[in-house]
């Protein structure tokens, strides 16, 4: 089947999008999704950080996006990240979207084919000091497309990995839910094995059973910043995932972390606690946990998990945590015995989601090996059995 070139503005509507007001307050809210590049990250699917108001929906209803949207970063160092819509969202103004002309195309399939254009695109891009791709030149990029049939047939195959992907990671957050679950059952009301022969004490943190201590974070861990990384060192080729504000932006050929390490954005999105992957880069974004030996790994990580650090964020032009705000936390530490035992039960829910993890990354290594050979007609499906989705085929 012959494979047509054309232009990204043939595969439906491209809309620009818009950031509401910090003088207009009511246009943020919890109804409709805020798409920024912070968001995007190594899934097709993204959970965002901000969400915009009926009235915001109201006022930039032209910009509006539909589910099954593919989102495009046209501005900055993160040129090519991608996204696909899941509801009604706005995006802010350095992403351009897709709205794709579902009687000609396939949306997964163009969300997979952009995947690709990311070093495309960065080539077009103008400007000195921050690179950018404006509508007009990015509706002009051209793309080679097969027939529709065939375009369902690629986004099955590569859909199908994406959907284990996804289905893991919502087995992972029920796991990480569990173990926050038992955290708090135990060190938050009390009901941890043998509560009730405890005798309780009053301490600078409320009542606490007696043997308890409340100490100083900064007096149990050994907390650092992370290691400075342009933007622009990062390279999607590269070995080793990057950490920047707790979450994954990137990757790098170096590491900085040979191990898991607990970690926390200290810039920007800040507070949000993570365990990393083992050989990864964190940046100074990022304040890293050390334990101490008499410190029990997951203990420590759901009893900050659960705190948090709202009261000791500050910054002026944006959100920050400082070593010196970390040096007033205090927290609750409870018997050895009790720490270790929650330790051996979160080691093993730890277990299962790692395994899950690992799994993840075999999928997506697998996934990113047939995409280029698929999304350019290199493997040729046309023969093959492919079922697709009725509602899509119709």
């Amino acid at each position: 089947m012959v494979w047509q070139t054309m232009r990204i503005a043939d595969l439906g509507t491209v809309v620009t999008g818009k950031t509401p007001s910090s003088n207009n307050p009511e246009h943020f809210g919890e109804d409709f999704p805020f798409i920024t590049p912070t968001d995007m990250g190594l899934e097709r699917i993204i959970q965002t950080e901000r969400f915009i108001s009926h009235e915001g929906y109201l006022k930039f209803y032209r910009q509006i996006l539909p589910p099954k949207s593919i989102c495009f970063v046209c501005i900055g160092a993160t040129i090519g990240k991608i996204c696909l819509t899941t509801q009604q969202s706005l995006t802010n103004q350095q992403i351009n979207s897709v709205v794709v002309d579902i009687e000609r195309h396939d949306p997964f399939f163009i969300y997979y084919l952009f995947s690709t254009l990311g070093e495309t695109v960065k080539g077009i891009a103008g400007g000195a000091a921050t690179p950018i791709v404006n509508k007009t030149s990015f509706e002009n990029v051209e793309v080679k497309c097969p027939p529709l049939l065939m375009q369902r047939k690629i986004a099955a195959i590569l859909s199908a990995y994406d959907d284990l992907i996804e289905n893991n990671l919502r087995r992972i957050k029920i796991l990480e839910e569990m173990a926050q679950n038992l955290y708090r059952e135990w060190f938050i009301k009390f009901r941890f094995p043998g509560h009730q022969h405890a005798r309780f004490i009053d301490s600078p943190l409320g009542r606490t059973p007696d043997g308890w201590e409340v100490v100083n974070l900064l007096d149990i861990v050994v907390v650092k910043y992370g290691k400075n990384l342009p933007t622009k060192n990062l390279n999607s080729d590269a070995a080793y995932p990057v950490y920047g504000a707790a979450k994954i932006i990137g990757k790098y050929a170096e590491y900085t972390r040979e191990e898991r390490t607990i970690i926390t954005g200290c810039r920007g999105s800040v507070g949000e606690m993570q365990i990393t992957l083992p050989k990864c880069f964190v940046t100074n974004n990022s304040f890293t946990f050390d334990v101490q030996q008499q410190i029990d790994f997951f203990w420590l990580f759901h009893c900050l998990k659960e705190r948090g650090f709202a009261d000791v964020i500050g910054g002026a032009a944006q959100p920050q945590i400082t070593l010196d705000g970390l040096s007033k936390v205090q927290i609750v530490v409870p018997l050895k015995a009790d720490r270790a035992l929650f330790h051996e039960h979160a080691e093993d829910i730890y277990s299962h989601l790692w395994n899950l993890e690992s799994r993840n990354i075999c999928l997506r290594r697998t996934r990113d090996l047939l995409l280029p050979k698929l999304i350019t007609g290199e493997v040729d499906v046309t023969d093959l059995d492919i079922t697709v989705p009725e509602e899509v085929a119709a």
